[in-house]
């Protein structure tokens, strides 16, 4: 990880984290305060911040970026070594949090377009369950490798959220993801926004604070 995450702790007795992933050149301050909004009083929000290198897809311009980004086209190149490297970073984060008395159903990640794609990819490959992903505007990266290298139980519950409107990461791609997941995952449902581009809104996070309240309870 680049920079020391921002971390907003708990309101009441800490019992649930949510670990969140920022889009392509954000950091997490983009999303912490949104975050804390719509968590339970006993969740940790953790938004960490990835590390700046360069992304071709951007003509080799550094910014942070979770894994380099060579296309955006369903089919093309991916840089693995950096998806399996930045899952192994977010992998990293949950044991710390289960090491610090937290289990691992109880906590949920989370991301948007580059982070949701990681935090989808993160919780597929982690073999303890997790509470759940919410993975926003984003795809499923490595597809043709699953359910090959999955590792999670096949119940861990995906909250995969998608404008219909989206002109960076195409809708359809979200809907090929899904049905993918579907393949393979129980649980998995895929909720569509009418007119939402490539950005968040009122009735998303709404879904988002159902989805938290549903999966990881106040205790």
């Amino acid at each position: 990880m680049a920079a020391a995450p921002v971390i907003i702790q708990s309101a009441a007795k800490h019992t649930s984290t949510l670990i969140f992933l920022h889009g392509l050149g954000d950091t997490g301050h983009g999303w912490a305060t949104t975050m804390g909004m719509i968590r339970t009083p006993d969740m940790k929000v953790i938004c960490p911040t990835a590390p700046t290198i360069p992304v071709t897809l951007n003509a080799g311009f550094r910014m942070p970026s979770w894994f380099d980004l060579k296309t955006l086209d369903i089919g093309g190149p991916e840089d693995e070594e950096g998806i399996k490297r930045a899952a192994k970073n977010v992998h990293e984060l949950i044991q710390s949090e289960i090491h610090s008395g937290i289990s691992s159903n109880r906590i949920m990640l989370g991301g948007f377009s580059q982070g949701g794609a990681l935090a989808l990819y993160a919780a597929l490959t982690f073999a303890e369950p997790l509470a759940g992903v919410m993975a926003l505007s984003c795809w499923l990266p490595m597809h043709k490798n699953f359910p090959g290298v999955l590792k999670c139980p096949n119940t861990v519950p995906i909250l995969q959220c998608h404008g219909d409107c989206d002109p960076v990461v195409p809708y359809k791609f979200g809907q090929l993801s899904s049905s993918v997941l579907k393949s393979f995952m129980k649980n998995s449902q895929f909720q569509s926004y009418r007119g939402l581009s490539h950005s968040s809104s009122e009735a998303e996070l709404e879904d988002m604070k159902k989805f938290i309240e549903k999966h990881v309870p106040r205790q």
